[in-house]
């Protein structure tokens, strides 16, 4: 059988299955491991479900979730059964993200220094210096190697042809590396005999790869940088992913109140006395950094911090400002900016999106709102957004006439039928929606470590996969041949 629960999920469409394809047969990459499940009795696989609950239980792998009655934090669920992409599928997609991240760090340097991509008319001007990303404090400033996201998450859906889509790029603080991390760790210690002699490419040396990077974008002139990730602090959503990074690499992991400057320099607390800091990795937003610079009620950041950063005496990963390149609104020129500043085709296209600032594509969504998903431009986490085929006749009209208030603030998108993946739930085997966020380092190279977080929309009929909206995570396996 090729699901033991087979389930009715997809209005919308038919979606790929990541494991099948479009056929009753495994695809040629996962014959391997069907084979091995097919062995596996159902009792085993819910028995290593309930033991890798608890070793992330042990582990404290806990995610935030604000405001909810219940308690401050829970376990993201985790699904025994992977994601696999073949090595060529990895290839294409390698290519495409490592050409994308080119483009956004060539588009990020423009918009804060000629302007030229505006002055040609190529992107709208005023989507951009009237954007609430937009930092006018780096306008001018040079980074070094002109990096300004060393750390992206792109995400990645398919659709139901199967090619590889961009749904999303995350270019602030991106977050779910240690996930990545920890799940190949539970797999591992779960089924150690599926790793001998597969050809799944290791993410283990993630951390080291890292730590290279942050330090290949030192100020000029440091020989030995010292690197710190600056962290909001124990209450954030994803403080445990902040110890977790800081613990792998060998770094200090620092808070606003550790750190100081004097003479345009950073400096780290220590009880040698004082530590000069040439990169920070940091985990706060923008407008936390420096309460000199930005919000001056801010106690998470460093006074001072945008003036040693001016001074070209430290480093900041990601750079100030690169919220304007993964801005919802910003999205649909990405293929025009790799046009622009690469002069080439895009490898890895967008999704399909209409742009409601434009009258023609505003009359197209009002007229098709029941077909569409509908996304604020400054949403995040799933929220603030309409999926057309699961809401009610209520619901859309009431969306109606938000988006006609104010429809600059939204775009719009068809609802694809996002592949799914084999996962485990409590009536067996069952297709379920994933999505995939591989993490872009940039620094003296373009450096992909093979995976990513592949997140999973658990709940029956979803197409949600946020864990803050009951979405979970799978091992994400790439083979090397």
């Amino acid at each position: 059988m090729r699901h033991i629960a087979e389930e009715t999920l997809h209005p919308m469409g038919t979606p790929y299955d990541e494991m099948y394809g479009a056929t009753s047969t495994p695809l040629p990459h996962c014959q391997s491991y069907v084979d091995w499940l097919s062995t596996q009795p159902p009792s085993r696989i819910r028995q290593r479900r309930d033991e890798a609950d608890a070793l992330f239980h042990r582990v404290g792998i806990t995610f935030a979730v604000y405001g909810e009655d219940a308690g401050t934090e829970r376990l993201i669920p985790f699904d025994v059964v992977p994601r696999i992409i073949a090595a060529a599928e990895w290839a294409r997609l390698e290519a495409g993200l490592k050409q994308r991240v080119r483009a956004l760090n060539a588009f990020i340097g423009d918009v804060y220094g000629d302007q030229k991509i505006l002055a040609q008319g190529i992107v709208p001007r005023d989507l951009i210096l009237g954007n609430s990303q937009y930092r006018a404090p780096m306008a001018g400033l040079a980074v070094p190697g002109g990096i300004y996201t060393h750390i992206a998450g792109i995400d990645i859906v398919r659709d139901e042809d199967g090619a590889f889509r961009v749904l999303e790029d995350n270019l602030r603080v991106p977050s779910g590396v240690s996930y990545m991390l920890e799940n190949r760790k539970v797999m591992m210690r779960l089924f150690p005999e599926l790793f001998t002699g597969a050809p799944v490419a290791p993410v283990e040396h993630y951390p080291d790869v890292l730590l290279k990077n942050l330090q290949s974008v030192c100020p000029a002139g440091v020989t030995d940088p010292t690197v710190v990730l600056l962290t909001p602090g124990a209450y954030n959503s994803a403080y445990f992913e902040h110890a977790f990074l800081a613990q792998q690499m060998g770094i200090e992991l620092v808070e606003g109140q550790d750190l100081f400057v004097r003479g345009d320099v950073l400096y780290m607390r220590t009880t040698r006395g004082p530590k000069r800091v040439d990169v920070v990795y940091r985990r706060v937003d923008d407008d936390f950094l420096d309460p000199l610079a930005f919000r001056a009620d801010s106690a998470l950041g460093v006074p001072g911090l945008m003036s040693a950063y001016r001074a070209g005496r430290v480093t900041i990963a990601n750079a100030i400002g690169t919220g304007i390149a993964d801005d919802k609104s910003i999205y649909p020129w990405v293929p025009e900016m790799i046009r622009y500043y690469l002069g080439e085709v895009p490898i890895i296209e967008n999704v399909q999106t209409w742009v409601l600032r434009k009258p023609e594509d505003l009359a197209y969504a009002l007229a098709n709102l029941e077909h569409l998903v509908v996304k604020e431009v400054h949403g995040a986490g799933g929220y603030g957004m309409l999926i057309g085929p699961k809401a009610t006749r209520a619901e859309i009209e009431a969306f109606r006439q938000r988006i006609l208030a104010k429809p600059e603030q939204y775009i719009a998108q068809p609802t694809l039928a996002l592949s799914t993946s084999p996962t485990f739930v409590e009536q067996g085997l069952a297709p379920r929606h994933v999505d995939l966020r591989p993490f872009v380092l940039s620094g003296r190279d373009i450096t992909i470590v093979p995976g990513g977080l592949t997140r999973v929309a658990l709940r029956e009929g979803s197409l949600v996969v946020n864990s803050s909206q009951g979405g979970g995570t799978k091992d994400t396996w790439v083979l090397q041949c």
